[in-house]
């Protein structure tokens, strides 16, 4: 497949850890806005940002810009976009987005014209007029800014925040991709050792060893773009098996966790064990009050409670 745009959406002030991300992971001619990074790569590059990114909120393909100032701008310039080549005749393709400072401004009708002018650009590919949508969910979604519209496809399906270890978890924790963003600002190293008084249900400690050991955060996940049935399943799998092996073993990190409540210690320690890092944990009930820094080099994150 030739090269696509994609964009990562990012929770802004990650912007410039994602990019760095990106550029070492390999994206062409990465370009950073306000709460995304777009970026060039062929499909797999896809599934590489899918399993490696750390500070990314998805991974979409973007079809097409164009003005919108009119319904009929919107509806010439969706259909004349190729989404076939992405859905099939029988796949779904829900539309979701959003509009901001667009004398297009209501969300609903904009959905619904998408809608039709994806009907219409399919139905004349594959001569149908109506569409079971049974098939895969290929998950349309656009944006509107200032009269100009975007168009993506959505590859990740659940977001990456959702990295399988957080089922549950304590009161107000703190995003995965946000302690991912933190992790980097603080410039935790494999042999840095991470402390965090605060631990709640673990997340920045976990984050810390996922970084540390160099643990891609997609590795035990899927992605709504395997269903596709665009390339072989061999090449998901063999991503994952490129990231499994670039794991660092020999990393020297540690992490020292405590929470006054019992339950937030059960929890961070079930949650670390999910991800796998718990032997690079310890994690205990302990009073902040009692909290003293360790001999030699350490770095303390935390997201201290409210009050």
């Amino acid at each position: 497949m030739e090269k696509l745009t994609i964009c990562c959406p990012c929770l802004f002030g990650l912007e410039s850890v994602l990019s760095g991300e990106i550029r070492r992971m390999g994206g062409e001619e990465v370009q950073v806005t306000d709460g995304k990074v777009t970026f060039q790569g062929d499909f797999s590059m896809v599934i590489k940002a899918n399993i490696q990114l750390r500070t990314a909120e998805r991974v979409l393909i973007q079809l097409g810009s164009f003005p919108a100032r009119t319904f009929t701008e919107l509806f010439d310039g969706t259909a004349a976009l190729p989404f076939e080549d992405f859905i099939g005749s029988l796949d779904a393709f829900p539309v979701k987005g959003w509009s901001l400072n667009s004398q297009l401004h209501s969300v609903p009708d904009c959905q619904s014209i998408v809608k039709k002018a994806v009907v219409k650009r399919l139905g004349s590919v594959y001569h149908k007029t109506w569409f079971e949508e049974t098939g895969p969910v290929h998950q349309i979604q656009f944006s509107i800014h200032k009269d100009m519209a975007a168009l993506m496809l959505d590859t990740s399906g659940q977001g990456l925040h959702k990295r399988g270890y957080r089922a549950n978890s304590t009161l107000a924790p703190i995003k995965e991709t946000l302690a991912a963003g933190i992790i980097d600002l603080a410039h935790v190293r494999r042999d840095t050792l991470v402390i965090d008084p605060f631990c709640g249900s673990g997340t920045l400690l976990i984050e810390s060893a996922l970084h540390a050991l160099r643990i891609a955060p997609g590795m035990r996940r899927h992605f709504a773009a395997e269903r596709w049935g665009l390339v072989p399943e061999a090449r998901w799998n063999a991503a994952r098996e490129e990231a499994h092996a670039g794991i660092a073993r020999d990393a020297r990190f540690r992490g020292i966790g405590g929470d006054l409540d019992p339950e937030a210690v059960a929890l961070t320690l079930d949650n670390a064990r999910k991800a796998g890092v718990a032997s690079r944990l310890r994690v205990s009930q302990a009073d902040i009050t009692d909290f003293k820094l360790p001999e030699g080099p350490a770095a303390v994150i935390c997201n201290p409670p409210y009050g």
